[in-house]
């Protein structure tokens, strides 16, 4: 058990962390204000092969395992969580295809991802199927050797600016899990309506809107994996996506905690630096303990996951975990600002509204708690 990076983690940690500090910290206050998409980031970060971190070698890719991309991913979410998420959702949305694909589709679509720059979408959310994924709505009725897929999609991440969706539908709504299939579909394929962009409260730099899919025809050689095993594709993918969740949560945290660490030892009150009073250094202190924890249930995860062990109840510890840390981290953060932390003049409030999404996307924590109690009572 050897708790170090090898020297080829700490050189990609190094990358990571320099464009981080000189690409998104710099202009990511402007992008949280303008709500404006930071595509010309986002491609930056693709030609240094700090994005599409899932496909491997053999499709073009840089063939980073799960542990490398949450080491990648933890620094670019200390410059920015929103826009760590559009950079993120891009392995989301390939990930069906990894687990799912037939040879033939991995090297067409992960192909195209490596050959040039473009954004993928994942599609399993709907307006009254979010935790509830089983009971999506949106229909894949079968006409000859093509679906004909008619419903929506909701809070779709890169949905606005994706170029390839994966698609999660049902050929029968009363079959719930066992009707769900999985689709890879181009953007431009007729009747796709992007909805109308969300107006956030945080990550507003990421692109998140509505799908809407009317009479929308997709050949069964679009069809990932068997008739039915949709349910299937996306647990998989939720199992394998999840430690990056705990790693982007883990580095709005760190940052909080050198924020706060760095303002406690400015600000003075009654005559002193505030980080002398108790009251401070038990908040930082409690932030430090749970970066550190964080950390290490993201790598634990990720691990398994790069080993082929079943990673379900670790991959929700690490998310469950290292969301709630962060949301506790920047709120204390805030406290730690005092009146300064509440404006915008500083980057706390920022990191407290980045955080809150954390615990509500790729499944909610209350979501997570189910899934780890129930893999506890299974053992």
């Amino acid at each position: 058990m050897d708790f170090a990076l090898s020297d080829e983690q700490l050189a990609l940690q190094q990358t990571a962390r320099r464009f981080a500090r000189e690409e998104i910290a710099p202009i990511a206050a402007e992008y949280d204000r303008s709500g404006e998409f930071p595509r010309e980031v986002i491609e930056r970060a693709w030609k240094l092969g700090l994005t599409n971190s899932c496909i491997a070698i053999d499709y073009g890719g840089v063939g980073l395992t799960m542990l490398d991309s949450c080491i990648v991913i933890e620094e670019l979410a200390w410059g920015c969580a929103g826009i760590t998420t559009s950079i993120m959702a891009n392995d989301l949305g390939l990930m069906p295809i990894v687990v799912g694909g037939s040879e033939e589709q991995k090297r067409e679509w992960l192909g195209q991802c490596t050959d040039q720059f473009q954004l993928v979408a994942f599609c399993l959310s709907e307006p009254e199927a979010g935790s509830d994924v089983a009971g999506l709505q949106l229909l894949a009725e079968k006409d000859g050797d093509d679906y004909i897929l008619n419903g929506s999609k909701q809070w779709i991440t890169n949905g606005g600016e994706a170029a390839l969706y994966t698609v999660f539908a049902t050929t029968d709504r009363s079959s719930r899990h066992h009707g769900i299939c999985a689709f890879a579909v181009p953007r431009d394929t007729p009747g796709i309506t992007p909805g109308k962009k969300e107006d956030k409260m945080g990550q507003r730099a990421s692109d998140t809107r509505p799908i809407v899919f009317e009479n929308v025809r997709v050949p069964s050689s679009m069809r990932l994996g068997a008739e039915g095993e949709g349910f299937k594709i996306a647990m998989r993918t939720l199992d394998r996506t999840r430690p990056a969740i705990a790693g982007l949560a883990t580095g709005i945290a760190r940052r909080a905690l050198e924020e706060s660490a760095a303002y406690a030892k400015e600000r003075k009150a009654f005559g002193f630096p505030i980080a002398g009073f108790q009251a401070v250094q038990f908040m930082l202190a409690d932030m430090a303990k749970d970066v550190e924890a964080s950390r290490l249930l993201t790598h634990q995860s990720a691990s398994m996951v790069d080993a082929g062990v079943r990673a379900s109840k670790q991959s929700s510890i690490a998310k469950c975990f290292a969301t709630d840390a962060a949301m506790k981290a920047t709120t204390d953060a805030v406290q730690v600002f005092g009146g300064n932390g509440y404006t915008k003049e500083y980057p706390v409030e920022k990191l407290m509204r980045d955080a809150k999404l954390m615990q509500i996307y790729e499944g909610t924590n209350q979501i997570q708690r189910l899934v780890i109690a129930r893999e506890l009572l299974k053992e």
